[in-house]
């Protein structure tokens, strides 16, 4: 009985240790440090034609199965196998590997979020990879990208995420644009 009871304080331990490192980490109003990393680093980009051609679109506009969405990812594949890693297993706050669009009633796309992505295998065993001190979601194999295992972490700068900036669906975002 009491081994349970660890297993499941532990259980308990590491969950609430996930849902403090996905909530916003800023004083008061302010803006969490990453976000504010991430907008200065995109702001060029808010217009999808200012992309380097090095970004293209992936699996078009991503939606939740039962709310919210993500958007359309434009990843530069050249450096999700590590190219932006730094010591420590830190990757570079100012070079994320996707930034993602959401479709507006105009035709136009409008840049609400940045993902970081870097796969496992780019990584030693056990690694526990972050960005600017926020621990990255581990995305296994068999997953509905077709991809191999990979770290993930989702920062929502230019749009308002109710459930935080590092969540990955955002119920303000909408493919029904697209």
């Amino acid at each position: 009985m009491k081994k349970l009871l660890t297993m499941r304080v532990a259980a308990l331990m590491a969950v609430a240790s996930f849902a403090l490192a996905q909530q916003p980490q800023g004083q008061g109003n302010q803006p969490d440090k990453l976000v504010e990393i991430v907008r200065n680093a995109t702001q060029q980009y808010q217009n999808v034609a200012n992309l380097p051609q090095t970004y293209g679109p992936v699996l078009g506009c991503v939606s939740g199965s039962d709310h919210g969405a993500m958007g359309i990812h434009y990843v530069n594949g050249n450096l999700v196998n590590g190219e932006t890693l730094l010591s420590g297993q830190n990757l570079d706050p100012t070079r994320p590997q996707a930034l993602i669009y959401e479709p507006q009633s105009n035709g136009e796309l409008k840049l609400v979020a940045v993902e970081f992505i870097i796969l496992a295998s780019a990584l030693p065993a056990n690694a526990a990879p972050q960005v600017e001190g926020h621990l990255m979601l581990y995305i296994d194999t068999p997953n509905r990208y077709g991809l191999p295992a990979f770290y993930e972490l989702h920062v929502w700068a230019w749009k308002d995420n109710p459930q935080g900036p590092f969540v990955d669906w955002n119920n303000h975002v909408s493919c029904a644009m697209q």
